[in-house]
């Protein structure tokens, strides 16, 4: 089942061999996933939900503006280990998660999907050893799932 974990940051970058790849100041960081089932049938409803997550406060310091309404960014970072499984051993099982060739293609329909809502987005290098240096602001961390 596809993932986008969010946490909230006051800001985030992206290092690739020690060497700053993208970075976002106020905004979400986003680590996605896809499960060897899955489908495109996802992507645009989760790419909707991720923009328009009200877990910025307002004015009365309540939960309830998104990333759209205050203009933030968005740091979009493919992380096939969401798809873990763990129930038995300790050594985390990755046999769940969809093949890389095809999660690339996914990642970037995905990133595709979140430019049209309007959130400006910067990635991470898929399949790339990364560094994610951030500030979780909160802290605030949010799994979203596919719902079926």
């Amino acid at each position: 089942m596809m993932k986008v974990l969010i946490q909230r940051v006051s800001s985030a970058r992206c290092i690739i061999g020690g060497e700053t790849y993208s970075e976002i100041g106020e905004g979400l960081l986003l680590f996605v996933s896809f499960h060897k089932d899955d489908d495109a049938s996802a992507i645009e409803q989760l790419a909707k939900k991720t923009a328009r997550l009200r877990i910025f406060e307002d004015e009365e310091g309540k939960m309830n503006r998104s990333a759209l309404d205050l203009g933030r960014e968005a740091l979009s970072i493919s992380q096939f280990t969401l798809e873990a499984l763990t129930r038995k051993g300790n050594r985390p099982s990755f046999t769940e998660a969809m093949p890389p060739e095809k999660a690339e293609d996914y990642y970037h329909m995905f990133n595709e999907a979140l430019a049209r809502t309007g959130l400006d987005i910067k990635r991470g290098s898929f399949q790339s050893r990364m560094a994610i240096d951030a500030v979780n602001d909160g802290p605030v961390t949010v799994l979203l799932e596919r719902s079926e």
